[in-house]
């Protein structure tokens, strides 16, 4: 698998991250200090810089003008929300004494990273030979089985461990939203994403089929580490620096550097 001068990039920002989180360790025993603050700027940096090099190797498909070019605009979008979401958090942990707020204006950046990605694979399904797969029996009844158990994993790991099987249904309505969107988008991101996989492996070939992989688990790898922030927020053991925001760190630095893979001049090396 080749990868793109951009994504070597990316991988020497992560390759700071790693180091640096192993400073953190040593120096705290994982636990709870303002360091910790410090280890939230790649999580911020990783993502941004893989959707703004995501968006110029969309050009390069074609742009919106290919279903190429708008799988890539609808992954670097959603890597870039994302990292505005954590922008946010960023100025509330830097600039203010305020705990950052459960909602905040980073739930919101966040959440609206899963149309873009949903968007993104959708249309990235179109160039992996996935219709073709739902044409076989098998396809249509992975496209019947996938949906029902990954509700039904998803039900007992993001409901029933992760937030104590509680939703308070009586609270404000934007907390509600987002209570019930988190684990919601999460099963759908992870269900699409299987699903697609699962129909394409067969018929993905040549130089991307390595760069599918990569972006199928990142994206799976992405659906653990939101149950183990979930987890951890509800059982109130979380603090800026714990292990999952490495977790995060790694899941963006995975889908950015997969997202920037798909590029055109690699068919050339």
């Amino acid at each position: 698998m080749n990868f793109s001068r951009e994504s070597k990039i990316i991988g020497f920002v992560y390759l700071l991250s790693f180091v640096f989180w192993i400073y953190f360790l040593i120096v705290t025993g994982h636990s709870e200090d303002r360091l910790g603050f410090y280890l939230q700027i790649p999580l911020t940096i990783i993502p941004l810089l893989g959707g703004i090099f995501g968006l110029s190797k969309a050009g390069k498909w074609g742009g919106i003008k290919s279903a190429m070019g708008r799988a890539m605009v609808g992954l670097s979008y959603g890597l870039i929300t994302w990292a505005l979401g954590m922008v946010v958090w960023d100025y509330y942990i830097f600039f203010t004494e305020v705990e950052v707020p459960y909602p905040s204006l980073a739930d919101g950046f966040f959440i609206l990273s899963w149309p873009f990605w949903s968007y993104g694979i959708f249309e990235l399904s179109k160039v992996t030979g996935a219709r073709f797969g739902f044409r076989l029996k098998s396809g249509k009844l992975l496209f019947l089985a996938i949906p029902v158990l990954v509700s039904l994993i998803s039900y007992y790991l993001l409901f029933i461990v992760a937030r104590g099987g509680e939703i308070e249904l009586f609270e404000g309505g934007l907390k509600l939203f987002f209570d019930l969107f988190y684990p919601i988008g999460d099963v759908v991101i992870l269900t699409i994403i299987v699903l697609v996989y699962s129909l394409s492996r067969n018929f993905l070939g040549g130089t991307y089929k390595p760069v599918v992989t990569l972006l199928f688990l990142g994206f799976v790898f992405n659906y653990f580490t939101d149950f183990t922030f979930s987890y951890t927020t509800t059982v109130g053991i979380y603090f800026n620096g714990h292990f999952v925001d490495f977790m995060f760190t790694t899941t963006m630095f995975i889908l950015a550097v997969a997202i920037n893979s798909f590029d055109p001049d690699l068919r050339k090396k």
